[in-house]
C-alpha cells in the first residue's frame, strides 16, 4: 500500500493497518484521499461495487439485502460513490463522487461531529463546484493557437540548417477539460513562447516552445511544443553542392 502511494506522489500519506483504524503514523490527508479515489475509481469493478445502493447475498442458503452506507448515493443528483469512514481520530468521514454532465468532481469531508454534518457539508460543497465552476475545452483552446502558430512558425531560423521542412507535434496530455470559476472566464489567455533563432544540428523531440492557457497568472494547462524531425546542420560538402547548383543554374540563364 505504501509503494502504490508513493508511486501516486502521495506524500503525506502513510499506511499501517489495511483496515484504516486509528494508529500513529497511519495518515492520509483530505486532497491526496481525492487523489487515491480519483485513481480507484478508473478500475471498472470498484466504480461498479461503490456506485451500488443495494445487494442481495446469501448466506447458509439465506438471502440477505445489504445497504451501501452512503447516504448520498441515490439521494443527490449525479453521486456515484465512494466511501464512508469513522474512527475516534478521525471522525465522521465521507469521499463522494458525482458526475453532472459528463464532469466528476470529488468531494472529502473528514472530522465531522455528526453523520448529519458530514452529510450537509458534503452536499454544500458539491453544489459550490458545480454552481460555481464551468468547464472549459483546454485541448480545444491549445490546438487552436498551435495551428495558428504553424504559420508564424515558417520564420523560426535554423542557422546553417541542411533541413529543409521542419514538422512539430504538442505534448500528449489526458486532460481535455478544465474546471474554472464562471466569474474568470472572461480573463482566459492563450500565450505562447518559443524560440526564434536556433543554431543546428537540432535533435529531434527538442523543446522549441510552450502553450499555456492561463488566468490571471494562474496556468492552467500547458503543453509543450516539440521538433517532429531532426534539424541537420550543413557540412563542407553541402555548402559546395549548393554552390555547383548555384554555378550550373548561373550557366544555364547565361546560354539562353
Amino acid at each position: 500500500m505504501n509503494q502504490k502511494a508513493e508511486e501516486l506522489g502521495l506524500t503525506n500519506t502513510h499506511f499501517i493497518t489495511p483496515h484504516g483504524l486509528d494508529g500513529e503514523e497511519h495518515y492520509t490527508t483530505a486532497y491526496e484521499l481525492a487523489l487515491l479515489t480519483d485513481y480507484a475509481l478508473k478500475n471498472e469493478k470498484f466504480a461498479t461495487i461503490v456506485a451500488t445502493k443495494t445487494c442481495e447475498i446469501h448466506i447458509n442458503n439465506q438471502s440477505k439485502q445489504i445497504s451501501n452506507t452512503n447516504e448520498l448515493l441515490g439521494n443527490l443528483n449525479g453521486v456515484n460513490g465512494v466511501k464512508t469512514g469513522f474512527t475516534n481520530g478521525a471522525g465522521r468521514c465521507l469521499v463522494t463522487s458525482t458526475t453532472r454532465n459528463g464532469h466528476q468532481i470529488i468531494c472529502v469531508v473528514l472530522g465531522a461531529d455528526t453523520k448529519k454534518i458530514r452529510t450537509s457539508d458534503s452536499i454544500k460543497l458539491i453544489e459550490y463546484a458545480f454552481s460555481k465552476y464551468e468547464y472549459i475545452n483546454a485541448k480545444e483552446k491549445i490546438e487552436e493557437k498551435f495551428n495558428t502558430w504553424l504559420e508564424e512558425a515558417k520564420y523560426i531560423q535554423y542557422d546553417k540548417a541542411k533541413t529543409k521542412q521542419v514538422e512539430y507535434e504538442l505534448s500528449n496530455s489526458e486532460i481535455t477539460w478544465v474546471p474554472i470559476l464562471k466569474e474568470e472566464i472572461k480573463d482566459i489567455e492563450v500565450k505562447i513562447q518559443y524560440e526564434t533563432n536556433l543554431q543546428t544540428p537540432v535533435e529531434k523531440g527538442y523543446s522549441i516552445g510552450k502553450i499555456q492557457i492561463v488566468v490571471k497568472d494562474k496556468i492552467l494547462q500547458e503543453k509543450q511544443i516539440f521538433l517532429k524531425n531532426e534539424i541537420e546542420k550543413k557540412q563542407i560538402g553541402d555548402y559546395f553542392t549548393q554552390l555547383v547548383r548555384q554555378y550550373s543554374s548561373y550557366l544555364l540563364n547565361v546560354i539562353k
